[in-house]
């Protein structure tokens, strides 16, 4: 994962891969993110992803929710978007997403 945040927004970057492997690693990377005032991530660089990848997006939601923040998911893979449409968590993250692209 990047380990620079926008100046312009306060967003970091998914790094390309978010896996069951690394999904531990990533989740606290980003909670720390979140906890230093990051608003969103941007999954442009993510090509390599599972169901875990939901899991942390939708962790990272809540702990930016908790700080009374908002969270945006930009550049979401298409194919982690109809991941996330098959599971019935679409609507959860549909809120936070911007820029979903094609896979």
């Amino acid at each position: 994962m990047s380990e620079v945040l926008s100046p312009v927004a306060q967003r970091f970057a998914s790094g390309a891969t978010l896996t069951h492997a690394s999904a531990k690693a990533a989740l606290a990377a980003g909670l720390e993110r979140i906890a230093a005032g990051a608003g969103g991530v941007d999954c442009a660089p993510l090509t390599q992803f599972d169901s875990s990848a939901l899991a942390v997006l939708l962790a990272w939601r809540r702990a930016a929710q908790a700080r009374g923040g908002a969270f945006e998911v930009l550049n979401l893979p298409a194919g982690l978007a109809s991941l996330a449409q098959a599971y019935g968590v679409d609507t959860l993250i549909a809120g936070s997403i911007e820029g979903a692209r094609a896979a």
